[in-house]
Order: C-alpha cells, then sequence, then structure tokens
C-alpha cells in the first residue's frame, strides 16, 4: 500500500478545539432534549374503560365482541374487501390476521377512567374502583392476560377535582405496589393539560410517591393529553405543548389528542367534530413538530360514530373509521383511540393493510441501503431509519412476520433495530 498524500489545511487545531468547546453546553442539550425515539414498542391503540365498568374479563370480552361483530357482517375476505375497498389477495390476509389478532391480543394499550368516561362519582365508590382497578391490572399482569400496556386517566389537575385526582392515583399505585410493585406495561395518563405548571406538578407528585415506597427517581412517567387549545398556543404566542415537554423532566411518554374536548374549546360544532377537521389537524402538526426527536410518542384521538345497529350503519362506522385511521397513519400518527370493541376490526384491518400493502417496498429498499447496492431511489441514513421503524411497528402489532421480514431484507431484529435507533452522532457521521 502506497504512502498516503499529505493534503494542505490552513486551520490551527486550535480552532476546532476551540469551537467543540464553545458548542459543549449546546451538544449537551441536544443530548438531553431529544434522545430518540426509546425504540420500544408503541401500541397502535388505546381502549378507554370507566373505572366502574372495568372488569377481569373485560379484554377477553372486547376481543369476543369484535370477533361476533366480524362475523356478523364481514365474516370472509371477500366482505371485507367490498366494505373496505381492500383488493382480494391483500384482503384475504388482512381478514386472517385480524381474526387471529381479536383471539390472541385483542387490546394492545388499556386505560381504566377516572375522567370524563366515569362521570361524576367520587368518596368511597371511587376509591373502591380504584383500589379494584389495582388489584385487577396486578393479577392480569401475573396471569399473563394483561394487554400490553395498561393504567388508568386520572381527574385533571384544575382546581375542582384536583385532591381527587392525586387521591384516586395515589390509591392505584399504592395498590399496585401492595400486590407486587408497578408492571412494565403501567401507563398513566394525565387530561385536560392547560399550563405547563400542571406538568410540574405531576412530576412532583410521582417524585413525593417514588420516594415514599423507595422507588427509582424517574420510574414512573405519564402521558400529556391536549384537549384545550391553550395546551397547543399559550398567551404569550409561545408552543405551550413544546414547554410542557420539557416541563415533564424526561417523565412524558406521549402526548395524546382529545379530539371532542379540543374541537369544542375551538367552538366547533358538534356535527363537524373529527379528528380530519383543520383545527385537528393543526393541534396535531404542533404536537408532532414539539415532540420530534424527544422520545415522547404523539397519538391521535378517536371517532364516536360507533359501529352499531344494521349491517348497513356497521359499515357506514367502519369505514368511517378505517378512513379516518389510514390518514392518521398516513400523517405518522401511529396511535389512536378505540371507544367501542365494534371499532376493533377496523382499526387492525387499517393498520395490517398499511404496513403490508409498503411491506415488500420498503423491505427492498432497506436491503438495497444496508447492502449498498443502489437501485432507483438514492436513500440516506434517516431514510433508512424510516424504513426499519416501518418495519418494526409492522412486527410488533401483527402485521408483519419477523420470518418474512428476514427473508426479504436479509436483517435481523437486531439488525433493524440498530438502523431505526442510531445515536445522533452515527447518523450524523453516516451522512456525511
Amino acid at each position: 500500500m502506497g504512502q498516503q498524500e499529505k493534503v494542505a489545511t490552513s486551520l490551527a487545531g486550535a480552532v476546532s478545539e476551540g469551537i467543540s468547546a464553545s458548542l459543549a453546553p449546546v451538544d449537551a442539550e441536544l443530548a438531553r432534549r431529544y434522545p430518540g425515539d426509546p425504540g420500544t414498542r408503541q401500541p397502535v391503540h388505546t381502549v378507554y374503560v370507566p373505572g366502574d365498568a372495568f372488569e377481569a374479563g373485560t379484554i377477553r370480552s372486547w376481543g369476543d365482541q369484535a370477533l361476533a361483530a366480524l362475523d356478523e357482517h364481514a365474516p370472509d375476505a371477500a366482505s371485507l374487501a367490498a366494505v373496505l375497498g381492500l383488493s382480494d389477495a391483500l384482503a384475504d390476509d388482512v381478514h386472517a390476521r385480524v381474526r387471529a389478532k381479536l383471539e390472541r391480543e385483542p387490546i394492545e394499550d388499556l386505560r381504566v377512567d377516572f375522567e370524563d368516561g366515569y362521570g361524576g362519582k367520587g368518596g368511597a365508590e371511587e376509591d373502591a374502583d380504584a383500589a379494584r382497578a389495582a388489584r385487577l391490572i396486578s393479577e392480569a399482569y401475573a396471569r399473563g392476560t394483561a394487554a400490553p400496556y395498561m393504567g388508568i386517566r386520572m381527574k385533571c389537575m384544575e382546581a375542582a377535582v384536583r385532591d381527587r385526582g392525586i387521591r384516586t392515583l395515589d390509591i392505584f399505585l399504592t395498590g399496585l405496589m401492595e400486590a407486587g410493585g408497578l408492571p412494565e406495561g403501567l401507563v398513566l395518563t394525565l387530561p385536560k393539560v392547560t399550563y405547563p405548571e400542571q406538568v410540574t406538578a405531576m412530576v412532583r407528585l410521582l417524585e413525593e410517591f417514588e420516594k415514599a415506597r423507595g422507588l427509582e427517581p424517574g420510574r414512573i412517567g405519564f402521558e400529556i393529553q391536549i384537549e384545550t387549545s391553550q395546551a397547543i398556543l399559550a398567551s404569550d404566542g409561545t408552543a405551550t405543548v413544546a414547554r410542557m415537554i420539557d416541563a415533564a423532566e424526561g417523565r412524558a411518554t406521549g402526548l395524546h389528542y382529545g379530539t371532542f374536548d379540543y374541537s369544542a374549546c375551538l367552538g366547533v360544532s358538534a356535527a363537524y367534530q373529527a379528528s380530519d377537521h383543520p383545527a385537528a389537524d393543526h393541534a396535531k402538526a404542533v404536537m408532532q413538530v414539539a415532540a420530534a426527536g424527544t422520545g415522547v410518542r404523539v397519538s391521535d384521538g378517536s371517532t364516536n360514530v360507533l359501529p352499531i345497529g344494521t349491517t348497513e350503519k356497521v359499515h357506514d362506522a367502519w369505514r368511517l373509521h378505517y378512513g379516518l385511521t389510514r390518514r392518521a397513519l398516513a400523517r405518522a400518527y401511529y396511535q389512536g383511540w378505540d371507544m367501542h370493541p365494534g371499532h376493533l376490526p377496523t382499526r387492525y384491518a387499517a393498520v395490517f393493510a398499511f404496513y403490508r400493502e409498503g411491506f415488500e417496498q420498503a423491505a427492498a429498499r432497506l436491503a438495497a441501503y444496508a447492502t449498498h447496492a443502489g437501485g432507483d431511489v438514492m436513500d440516506e441514513p434517516a431514510t433508512a431509519k424510516a424504513l426499519s421503524s416501518y418495519l418494526l411497528r409492522g412486527i410488533d402489532c401483527g402485521a408483519l412476520d419477523t420470518d418474512e421480514v428476514a427473508r426479504l431484507t436479509g436483517l435481523s431484529r437486531a439488525d433493524l433495530d440498530g438502523f431505526a435507533a442510531p445515536r445522533r452522532g452515527d447518523l450524523t457521521a453516516t451522512a456525511q
């Protein structure tokens, strides 16, 4: 190997060192504020069940009701294709996978609701329901019948219900601890957040609980529900939601859009309150930009049009829900809310179709990138990250099989994880 030619430079090494020293605080701030996606599974939906209605058999009951709806209103692939406009080839796969999902894991994320869905209960009744929720969730995780993620939505931090919300959360978390500890899939939701100070109050509350129970600091995270205009734009014109993420001090796990409270807050008429309204698109776009790179996931809201009644009415509701879900997925809102067991067939049909339709192209592009084979698309590291994340999401929800992804990409799950979550420095260096 010949001697490498020496290249000429004009700047002394001290210049680069000085610049690096001056940017050290920025480097630290980037690492703190924008650590990137946590690399954990994100559920495709959240199901809310009122605290007084939640039972040990709720998850299986929802799955059975969803299967019954599928059997009655779209018993085979052809009928599902006719309702949702799927190709025949895609419908066969999607219909089979939806049935399997409803049998195996009908709910990915369940929140026992002590807020709007619970009503005006309080006192001993809410105490008992909160304690029961803790017991049933602990038992479900012990038996292996829990959803991957479970928790509660407490009342908000506004004065009228603050004490009640704190007490319910305390009873619930204490019940989990007494039953053996906090499950890994625990998720808490703080609703109707208007000011960052309310997020700070939640942080202090969780800190005190962790101290009282000897837990590792930062063990308990929570979702922030965006349901008011003030959560998007503060009185001084700043983006409140970005300040809320900062106020959470690393504990925020998600931003959930509240379709109907937010719409009503802006004066949108009831008939037009929907997740595809321009006001909803604006709010979620702000949420999405604020959360990008922070590790906080964004969730879409729900539809209140229930798939019940005649087959014609069910099909109309299914088409609406399917369309809204596909629309959200295309806009990178990979999670939403479901309010009724009848929404589960179209939730999974939409999610599975989304990943099945783009699977082969995504796999081919990632394989070409990984092997430097080239192709008709010149992908960069950031796109490889998006392609890997797409495939991983498809695997996690059951739309794709690990073996078929490995076959088309030549990559293992560990390889996909590596492409999906590169360190900031690795991504920048590769792009140079």
